[in-house]
């Protein structure tokens, strides 16, 4: 029998000549890993802090090492427990309100016909997303007082009979942030989706037509289909980033009232780190969202190879 052909991959040479040629690139290249580095890999020596008793007098060489004491205090102490179980039910709320919403607000602008129509709701749809949320959370307030829009209309339409303080009762507190995310950020994420959906061959629409196929029918088969990967690779993305579910819309948005819903990991870091000059303390937290992130991103990149569907590595 004839031993089968192997297949050789072709090496590629990097000759002195190309790298001349392409010198441009190189060294925006060098600049951003340089950045990286300084910006990114650098300050991850700062989490020795989390193993000290670290006085910023003594500094990293005299401070005193602790172990895993800063750890043991934080898995031990209630008002930590708390604060995680705040930041992952914001995190989920946000992930889930945020994901579905524009993927749906892609899809319905997708199927606007008039151009101009279309261009004016991008337009409008971008603009929170540039809103600092100092704005926001003021429009909020402004919106959700006493004396604001939301309860004159539910007064109007005789829903309630006395105003509602939303921002004095716990259970309001996390849609009023899942809200405020929705609102801000809806349509600049939905931009990749839009991007995703301009891509797909329109021989399959005209097609889907031809065959009698319906708005619903084409978005069904063909729409949804088509941002299958996008909306994978996106997910797992975004999985990670559950328990940064916010610092500036909780900070701005919470009081004493709801203080027991409001208080993420990054606010209890903020708390210990700088109020009350434990940096160890704070330190060690952020080390633990940072691992938790880690692992989840892992997971879901593993049920989604496990899964057949796109993955991040």
């Amino acid at each position: 029998m004839a031993r089968r052909a192997r297949t050789k991959t072709p090496t590629v040479q990097i000759t002195w000549k190309e790298v001349k040629r392409q010198k441009f690139l190189l060294f925006w290249a060098a600049v951003f890993v340089v950045y990286g580095v300084i910006f990114y890999y650098l300050p991850l020596g700062g989490w020795i802090m989390a193993f000290q008793n670290y006085k910023p007098k003594d500094g990293f060489l005299h401070s005193q090492f602790v172990g895993l004491d800063k750890f043991k205090f934080l898995f031990t102490d209630d008002g930590f427990l708390k604060v995680i179980r705040n930041t992952l039910a914001m995190g989920v709320i946000n992930l889930i309100a945020t994901f579905v919403m524009a993927i749906l607000f892609a899809i319905l602008l997708n199927e606007i016909r008039s151009k101009f129509g279309k261009k004016t709701v991008q337009t409008i749809s971008y603009l929170p997303h540039f809103l600092s949320w100092i704005i926001v959370t003021g429009i909020l307030h402004d919106a959700l007082s006493t004396n604001g829009i939301i309860n004159e209309v539910l007064m109007k339409l005789h829903i309630i009979d006395s105003t509602i303080n939303f921002f004095a009762h716990s259970s309001y507190f996390w849609p009023i942030v899942a809200f405020a995310n929705v609102w801000k950020e809806t349509g600049w994420n939905a931009i990749i989706y839009l991007a995703a959906i301009v891509s797909i061959d329109p021989c399959l629409y005209e097609a889907a037509s031809i065959d009698g196929a319906g708005r619903w029918a084409k978005i069904k088969y063909i729409t949804m289909p088509g941002i299958k990967s996008t909306i994978m690779i996106l997910l797992l993305i975004n999985v990670g980033n559950v328990l940064n579910a916010g610092f500036e819309v909780q900070y701005l948005l919470g009081n004493g009232l709801v203080k027991s819903v409001s208080e993420t990991i990054d606010i209890y870091v903020l708390k210990w780190g700088i109020s009350q000059n434990d940096y160890s303390l704070g330190t060690a937290a952020g080390i633990f969202k940072s691992v938790v992130s880690i692992i989840l991103i892992v997971i879901a990149n593993e049920m989604a190879k496990r899964a057949g569907e796109e993955r991040l590595f």
